[in-house]
């Protein structure tokens, strides 16, 4: 890190700053200061409405009552982005209480009544349109999963038989949310395992949103795709907030759009796995 770079931040008494993981998107740092330590991000060649998102999520955590890193300061320094929020120690915690963590965050239901989010989703390799609307359809299909189809098809990486083949599945999707009730619940929006945590007192908490309020099975799915979830989790969420008939076909649903995410974003090796979810769908 700079050292000029980071005495431009508005903070005194930086100590040391120390790279720690920040995702495939950010660089990070944990920053010793005299008020503390704090959590660095930072995007370089970005301006400061890069975090507007992530910004906009952690402060909708806040409203729900949601264990998350707090904002403490947004900004951009000689082209560069940065977000600084409260820093966790790291500790172990019960997979239970991590699924009434996200039970919780689920009930809080969007003020509007609708779909969508005041802030577009941003990441280096792609963009989703959060307006609002009264349609889940519209969010997820039309804007998410044809964005991601576009994206796919851009970059070579589908045959016009997978293109077809996905065609189909698309309806399947359609036809099946249409007979379902979903319901604008606050979301992480990316919720794989390296976006929980556990505090040094065991708590558990949520980091690095991309939250809009859509359908609660959206964040589930994406849970399954990577691991780091167990029985107990899942046990615990559905008692706190028990799921609808047809849910383990819906979460395949969402399981594909995260497995398309990463097709676009890291390439063929996630090929055989979107294939694979088009293929179960198909069956439904």
């Amino acid at each position: 890190m700079n050292e000029q770079w980071l005495h431009q931040l508005p903070l005194t008494g930086i100590k040391t700053a120390t790279p720690v993981g920040g995702g495939d998107v950010n660089e990070a740092y944990k920053l010793d200061t005299d008020d503390g330590t704090l959590f660095l991000l930072t995007q370089p060649g970005r301006d400061a409405d890069f975090y507007a998102g992530e910004i906009a999520g952690l402060k909708e955590f806040a409203n729900a009552d949601i264990l998350a890193p707090r904002v403490i300061a947004n900004g951009e320094i000689q082209g560069d982005a940065y977000l600084l929020i409260t820093y966790f120690e790291s500790g172990m915690g019960s997979q239970s209480d991590l699924g009434k963590l996200v039970a919780k965050l689920h009930h809080h239901i969007s003020p509007n009544g609708q779909f969508g989010f005041d802030t577009k989703y941003q990441g280096n390799e792609l963009e989703f349109d959060n307006a609002w609307t009264d349609s889940w359809t519209e969010i997820f299909v039309e804007r998410r999963l044809d964005k991601l189809r576009d994206a796919i098809l851009e970059h070579n990486l589908w045959s016009p038989a997978e293109l077809e083949q996905y065609r189909k599945v698309r309806q399947i999707i359609i036809d099946k949310l249409a007979a379902h009730h979903s319901e604008p619940s606050l979301l992480h929006g990316d919720l794989w395992g390296g976006n929980y945590m556990f505090t040094d007192i065991g708590q558990p908490a949520l980091i690095d949103p991309s939250s809009f309020y859509g359908d609660r099975e959206f964040d589930l799915g994406v849970t399954t795709v990577f691991g780091g979830f167990d029985a107990n989790f899942y046990q615990a969420y559905n008692e706190a907030y028990p799921l609808d008939e047809g849910s383990d076909q819906r979460i395949e649903f969402y399981r594909m759009y995260y497995l398309m995410v990463h097709l676009v974003k890291f390439g063929s090796m996630y090929a055989s796995g979107v294939q694979s979810e088009m293929n179960k769908i198909q069956g439904f």
